[in-house]
């Protein structure tokens, strides 16, 4: 089976998708902290996620993350993708495909 290129639209679209949505699509379970107060940025959110085993709290920014925990982050869906799914570039781009984003 011919695997499709990843074209520069897909790319747009990813790197402007909210991280939130994103972040919903591709989690066991995904709930905002409604106590989370910010400090800096006005629209940014605190969630808790769970893939499998794994636990995130993660501050969500329109498309732009910030894992608390490990202190890595990022911005747009494909590095969203691989930072919680811990997969390279192609198996994220595969993965968000597969998920309808």
């Amino acid at each position: 089976m011919a695997r499709r290129a990843v074209d520069n639209s897909d790319l747009h679209r990813w790197r402007s998708l909210n991280s939130i949505d994103v972040l919903i699509v591709l989690a066991d379970y995904a709930k905002r902290d409604l106590t989370f107060v910010p400090r800096n940025a006005p629209h940014t959110t605190r969630w808790h996620a769970m893939l499998g085993d794994l636990h995130f709290e993660l501050l969500c920014t329109g498309p732009k993350f910030w894992d608390t925990r490990s202190n890595k982050g990022g911005g747009g869906a494909v590095d969203l993708a691989m930072h919680l799914l811990n997969v390279d570039f192609k198996q994220a781009t595969r993965t968000l495909r597969d998920r309808g984003l």
